[in-house]
Formats: structure tokens, C-alpha cells, sequence
């Protein structure tokens, strides 16, 4: 489990860290959101001891990351995934990372094979595409077989087949019971991911939650219905005190009832459905909605 617990972290007179508390906790995929600039980079890296904050703690499974004995073997993170000396292979990279952390040497074929790079394993990865630099910083990250994994943008650069390959190891990870922190700006990703969101602005919390309940709270949800009869729609369910909204294409849209309500509603006054939806915003629309006022960096739309 990671801890914050008023994690601050100022530089000069910015306050990029104002002030942190939560948790992430096991056996769920935890998302991390916010707008450029509202301190989630800066956030990770004091995680891992990178950074030392201004303020307050952070803690992994109760300790600070500078007091864990072989950290990888505590927490893997994947950060900045071009951070590999230009000068080894990817081999001895993970090499080098397992001989200072008392991992056995023969994990490294496994994580290799695990994100795919064993064809390229005797290769400097100064001479690696983005995605292949992305998978060797996964690598790096689950050499040690941690009970806690913390990914910054893993997706960055991958294919398709990249893409659902992290999605779903992330996933499996979680599922076993590991501790899985990850941040992206990629809204439809991370919303097929994550099940527990944590959302900063301007270095701030804004939410701790489930990712439904994070959509529910900063979202519009209602029942949309077509139908050949509106007139006849509306009068039933106005009999049952529900008032729609008429649509300027002709549909209904009706709040604070379910969708099995008003079908059950037309069926009683034998009411023709062309359509009976639920509709609700997407992760993306819900998170605008709620950073609007937290974003540091706004273009003028044109």
C-alpha cells in the first residue's frame, strides 16, 4: 500500500504539492488524473524518494522508500523510461538493477519475455523505438516482483497490441492482490483500466473514489426515449409525476428515473418505444468538468 499524509512540496514560492492524503490500496487498479502542471509527476517521484517533500510523508507498506531494504522487490516504478545507460544492453541494465537489489539474476529472462523483448536483449537500447524503450522500463519495474507497481504514462508509444498487452497485465496485477498506481492523459484508456480514481488540480485533491462514482457525481445521467406517440408518452408519464424534457429532435430526456421505470411506464399505456437508453458522460467529459477551474495551462478555443 502507498500512504500520503499532508505530502507537500514547494518550490520557491510554487506550491506543486499542496497538502496530499491518500492511499492506494491492493487488488485494485488505482488511476491517477490531472490537468499539465497539477503536481502528479512531481507527486510520483517523491513516492519513490526522488524527490523529498517540503512537508508531510509518503510511505510504502509503512515506510519511507529511502528505509526499504531492496526496494524493487518492494515497489517497481516506471517513470521515465529512457533513463538507461547508452552504453549497456538491455540485459545488463536489468542486470545491473538485479545484482544491486538481490534479485536473482535469472528473473531478467522472465521479465524480458514477459514485455517481449528477448529477440533484443543483447541490444543497446539507445537504438530502441519509444514503445520497445517503454517495455524495457516495465520490465525494469517488475524485475523485482513487487507487491506494488506505479507506471507514469506506460502506454506511451506502444501499438495496439502494446496497448492491451499493458492494459491487461495491469489488470492480472491487480487482481493478484498487487498494489497498481497509474497515470495517464489518456481518458478512454484509463477509464478501460482503472477501477479507483485519485484526481488532483493545482497540486490539490479533487477526488478519491471508485471510477463509477467519479462519473456519476460529475456527469448529467438520464433516460433517453424516441417514440412515434410523445404526446401519449408525456401524459404517462406526467400521470406518474415524471416530467420529461423535449429534445429538438423530438426525443424525451428524463432525470432522476431509471430507464426500467419509464419502459415499464410505456408498456403500461402501451406506448411504441423506438429507443430507451441510459446515457451518461464519459470519463473524459466528467474529468473536464470537474478540473475546469484547476487547469493551469487553458488555449483559447478559436
Amino acid at each position: 500500500m502507498i500512504e500520503l499524509a499532508e505530502l507537500t512540496k514547494r518550490y520557491g514560492a510554487k506550491t506543486a504539492v499542496d497538502r496530499l492524503t491518500f492511499a492506494v490500496r491492493p487488488g485494485v487498479v488505482t488511476g491517477f488524473l490531472g490537468p499539465n502542471g497539477a503536481g502528479k509527476s512531481t507527486t510520483m517521484r517523491m513516492i519513490l524518494g526522488l524527490d523529498h517533500p517540503t512537508s508531510g510523508r509518503v510511505t510504502i507498506d509503512g515506510r519511507p522508500y529511502d528505509r526499504l531494504t531492496r526496494p524493487l522487490t518492494y515497489i517497481g516504478g516506471l517513470l521515465e523510461a529512457k533513463s538507461v545507460h547508452p552504453g549497456r544492453t538491455a540485459y545488463h541494465h536489468l542486470l545491473c538493477l538485479a545484482q544491486s537489489n538481490g534479485v536473482d539474476p535469472r528473473r531478467i529472462d522472465e521479465v524480458l519475455d514477459l514485455v517481449g523483448l528477448t529477440g533484443v536483449a543483447r541490444k543497446r537500447p539507445k537504438g530502441f523505438s519509444l514503445g520497445m524503450g517503454q517495455r524495457l522500463g516495465i520490465a525494469s519495474a517488475l524485475l523485482g516482483d513487487p507487491r506494488i507497481l506505479m507506471f507514469d504514462e506506460p502506454v506511451n508509444g506502444l501499438d495496439p497490441e502494446g496497448i492491451h498487452w499493458i492494459r491487461n497485465l495491469m489488470k492480472q496485477l491487480a487482481a493478484g492482490g498487487r498494489t497498481v498506481f497509474v497515470s495517464s492523459h489518456l481518458m478512454s484508456e484509463m477509464a478501460l483500466t482503472a477501477e479507483h480514481l485519485v484526481v488532483i488540480g493545482q497540486g490539490r485533491l479533487l477526488a478519491d473514489t471508485s471510477m463509477a462514482r467519479f462519473i456519476e457525481e460529475n456527469s448529467r445521467t438520464f433516460v433517453r426515449v424516441r417514440t412515434p406517440e410523445p404526446e401519449r408518452l408525456r401524459d404517462a408519464l406526467a400521470a406518474a409525476g415524471v416530467r420529461p424534457e423535449q429534445r429538438p429532435d423530438g426525443c424525451l430526456e428524463i432525470e432522476g428515473v431509471p430507464a426500467s421505470r419509464v419502459g415499464e411506464l410505456a408498456a403500461e399505456h402501451r406506448v411504441v418505444l423506438h429507443e430507451l437508453s441510459r446515457q451518461q458522460a464519459s470519463l473524459e467529459e466528467a474529468f473536464m468538468r470537474l478540473t475546469h477551474g484547476a487547469v493551469e495551462y487553458q488555449a483559447r478555443e478559436g
